[in-house]
């Protein structure tokens, strides 16, 4: 449990997404560390408490030595446990659900979950479950007065980088403000942070989860296009890379994405043939289609999971 330093974070499932946000939040305290005053990457403020030991659970035994080789070196207190997930439960303060989406049930229906998680805060960051199947599984007959306040957020692969789109479902009640601090302050540590409406879930996962696969093909794309006329096909790759890795930077410090292609397509010029391709082939409608239809299966992704019946506390 807490101390008077911080909080302890268990992560339930510490495969590479786990481990991808307990890397960040602790790269982020160790960044502090030498900072006269705590940062992040966003401009929310600190949680009055922040992590300071961790826990990592897992079933599979070799997870154990995968979390210590990813994340020893940064000298934080770490407890790494094997089908343990009661014990990381207990002496956490905060909890984070990274296990696939099908077994979720597995893990919040052993014996005696429920009251290891009473009063705690539960994330989780699985794909097409939403926080109304979790909390309904748990408390089949209504949530008590101590039930552990669930939360769902939606990251993305990009947190191996530091470089998330993470997405926090606004919470009904709210969270007190320490709470959402919190929950903030550990998905700034992975990237960026935007909270909207439970109707936005499934957008934001087609969007955010699945967009750097869409944003891939078209980089691929780019990159062949650039083997095609001559040039070497690492160069290309890395070219094509670091442009759309600028122009990512651009928008993000203001710049709008229309106001940007016009500056630079100048009359008569190779950037306006090259749209001009683009528009004819119809790459604005298509690549809107494929958010929409990311966003209709997303909405699906979670319906094996709504039979709430079985469960084992």
């Amino acid at each position: 449990m807490s101390d008077s330093e911080g909080l302890t974070l268990t992560v339930l499932g510490a495969g590479t997404m786990g481990i991808a946000i307990m890397g960040g939040v602790m790269s982020s305290l160790a960044s502090a560390k030498t900072k006269s005053a705590l940062s992040s990457s966003a401009s929310s403020s600190a949680p009055p408490k922040l992590p300071s030991k961790f826990i990592a659970c897992d079933t599979w035994a070799p997870a154990e030595q995968k979390v210590k080789d990813a994340l020893s070196h940064y000298a934080f207190p770490l407890t790494t446990l094997t089908n343990k997930n009661i014990q990381g439960a207990r002496d956490a303060d905060v909890l984070i659900l990274s296990c696939k989406p099908h077994g979720f049930k597995d893990i919040l229906g052993e014996s005696g979950m429920r009251d290891a998680l009473a009063g705690k805060v539960l994330i989780s960051i699985l794909a097409g479950v939403t926080q109304e199947q979790i909390e309904q599984f748990l408390y089949p007959s209504g949530a008590p007065e101590n039930a552990c306040r669930i939360v769902r957020v939606m990251p993305n692969t990009a947190s191996f980088v530091g470089e998330s789109m993470s997405v926090i479902q606004k919470s009904e009640p709210p969270l007190t403000d320490a709470q959402q601090a919190l929950v903030e302050w550990i998905f700034n540590s992975i990237g960026r942070v935007v909270t909207l409406p439970a109707g936005n879930m499934d957008a934001s996962t087609a969007l955010c989860g699945s967009g750097p696969a869409f944003f891939a093909l078209v980089l691929e794309a780019a990159a062949d296009g650039g083997v095609a006329m001559g040039l070497p096909r690492a160069e290309a790759q890395l070219m094509a890379a670091q442009t759309m890795r600028g122009t990512t930077g651009l928008v993000l410090s203001g710049e709008h994405p229309a106001v940007l292609k016009d500056k630079v397509s100048t009359p008569g010029g190779c950037t306006i043939g090259g749209l001009m391709v683009l528009e004819e082939g119809t790459v604005r409608g298509t690549v809107s289609r494929a958010i929409r239809e990311a966003t209709v299966v997303a909405s699906q992704l979670g319906q094996g999971a709504k039979n709430v019946n079985g469960t084992r506390h």
